[in-house]
């Protein structure tokens, strides 16, 4: 059975990179019928963020990427916190020890700190010299009885080569010489991430391992561990980088947005896990929109790219739109709720209206304040926005329309917008006009702005009686002045 794994560590933030890690993990498990397994990885306590647990299980629900197994989700292969796993690691470190393939090392941080600065001196690359290596089994034994600090290390091979073949890289050999004696075991007792992983990836009997490639050249290390134990490794996945632009990786710590980021900017849950989907992986086809259903169907490790991908805002957030418009008026009008709340409109405009007109006008909820902010009071316009070219529009053709259009409303009984409709446009028709000659002047008259997000006939509704005819009086006294 396939089996697959999230390992995050818990950091505080959800990034983009971690989350499509998830998903593809679980895309691959669910599409071959296998298990997706949660497991998190805190050995690193130096960069734990406390609630981070939270931010995690919240995602992952908020996204959809459901686990089979994890921390409050025991399949019998427990438990799923690194952390809760100390004296599993130390066992095996220990017994890599036993195998020679592995060792104690005492050498203090002074030490450590003055080799790698005479290395940085020389212009060389840093690597540990074994010097613990070759410690007699009574030095080993007198250190640890003295309580002294220690690591265990993995015992590098010196000559020879490690190979590995990777689902999208290929075949990938290191020579010995390259590869540094990494830690296994801290002084702390917990273990290295590195190591951590190979333990218990075997353990938990996953069978591929998906992850971004910038850990392709830790992944001969891994081998060795393997090859040690005389366990079978799993199959490697490396996903292709995404990038912030040709040169730049996409990086939190740059101020690129997480997850979090994303949904509080007003970004949907499923539009912003399609994208992610589709940040190095594509199906062959031009599909571009897709449900759960059809991610989990088409989704294949032979449509993963070696090439890495940029992240583009543009295009995530025209998707976005593209999941806005499909809603219904009232699941966007439930979610826009909160923005309207935080907007000039708080309060005084029916929100199912301001919904009807802005659902296919925005593309994230963070616009719609923006957009609705003239509806409180109109700001100060220049009166040649009433010029229209098309419309073959002056100063006294805007005055005639904005009087003809006042007079007819300040005597509609009904005021719905099928009925300012037939007003507006039979007014229109009855006067010879077309109909943008009528309707572009109060548009202007209500709003002030060039760009809006509904016409006359919409906003007039909106704004109601009072308003809308108060606003077409000032238009007309600023018109009176151009004339």
């Amino acid at each position: 059975m396939v089996r697959t794994r999230f390992a995050p560590s818990p950091t505080g933030y959800m990034h983009i990179g971690n989350l499509r890690t998830a998903l593809y993990g679980y895309l691959f498990a669910k599409k071959e019928n296998g298990r997706f397994v949660l497991r998190v990885e805190d050995t690193d306590q130096e960069r734990y963020v406390a609630d981070s647990l939270k931010v995690i299980y919240e995602t992952l629900a908020e996204t959809g990427i459901t686990y089979d197994e994890g921390p409050d989700k025991d399949g019998g292969y427990g438990p799923y916190v690194q952390s809760e796993r100390k004296d599993i690691y130390k066992k095996y470190a220990l017994q890599l020890v036993e195998l020679g393939k592995a060792y104690y090392c005492f050498c203090t941080d002074e030490e450590l700190n003055q080799a790698r600065a005479k290395a940085e001196a020389e212009g060389t690359t840093y690597k540990y010299d074994k010097h613990c290596l070759n410690l007699s089994n009574a030095e080993i034994a007198e250190r640890l009885a003295a309580g002294m600090p220690y690591v265990i290390r993995q015992d590098t091979p010196f000559t020879g080569s490690v190979s590995f073949k990777d689902a999208i890289f290929g075949e990938i050999t290191v020579d010995c010489a390259e590869l540094d004696d990494m830690v296994l075991l801290k002084s702390d007792g917990l273990p290295t991430y590195n190591f951590a992983n190979v333990v218990d990836d075997h353990l938990m009997s996953i069978t591929h391992v998906l992850r971004g490639s910038e850990y392709l050249s830790s992944t001969p290390k891994y081998n060795l561990l393997y090859q040690s134990f005389g366990w079978e490794p799993p199959v490697y996945v490396h996903l292709p980088l995404i990038m912030k632009d040709a040169h730049n990786k996409l990086s939190k710590r740059n101020g690129d947005a997480s997850y979090q980021d994303l949904i509080a900017k007003g970004y949907l849950s499923d539009a912003v896990i399609n994208y992610i989907a589709l940040l190095g992986w594509n199906s062959g086809t031009n599909q571009e929109i897709y449900t759960r259903e059809e991610l989990i169907e088409a989704f294949s490790l032979e449509g993963i790219n070696k090439s890495p991908a940029i992240f583009d805002p543009l295009k995530l957030m025209w998707m976005n739109g593209e999941y806005m418009k499909a809603m219904t008026l009232e699941q966007f009008n439930e979610l826009a709720r909160p923005w309207y709340e935080q907007s000039a409109a708080a309060g005084k405009y029916d929100y199912n209206k301001l919904s009807r007109i802005l659902q296919s006008r925005v593309e994230i909820f963070s616009q719609i304040p923006e957009k609705v902010a003239f509806l409180p009071q109109v700001a100060e316009y220049a009166p040649e926005m009433y010029l229209h070219k098309k419309f073959k529009l002056d100063y006294a053709g805007a005055l005639e329309a904005l009087k003809l259009a006042k007079d007819a409303l300040e005597k509609l009984n009904d005021w719905t917008e099928s009925s300012l409709h037939d007003t507006l446009i039979g007014l229109a028709a009855a006067t010879g006009m077309k109909n943008g000659q009528l309707l572009w002047p109060v548009r202007t008259a209500l709003t002030g702005l060039e760009s809006t997000p509904g016409g006359a006939i919409e906003l007039a509704d909106i704004l109601g009686r009072a308003e809308t005819v108060s606003r077409l009086q000032k238009g007309i006294e600023k018109l009176q002045e151009c004339i």
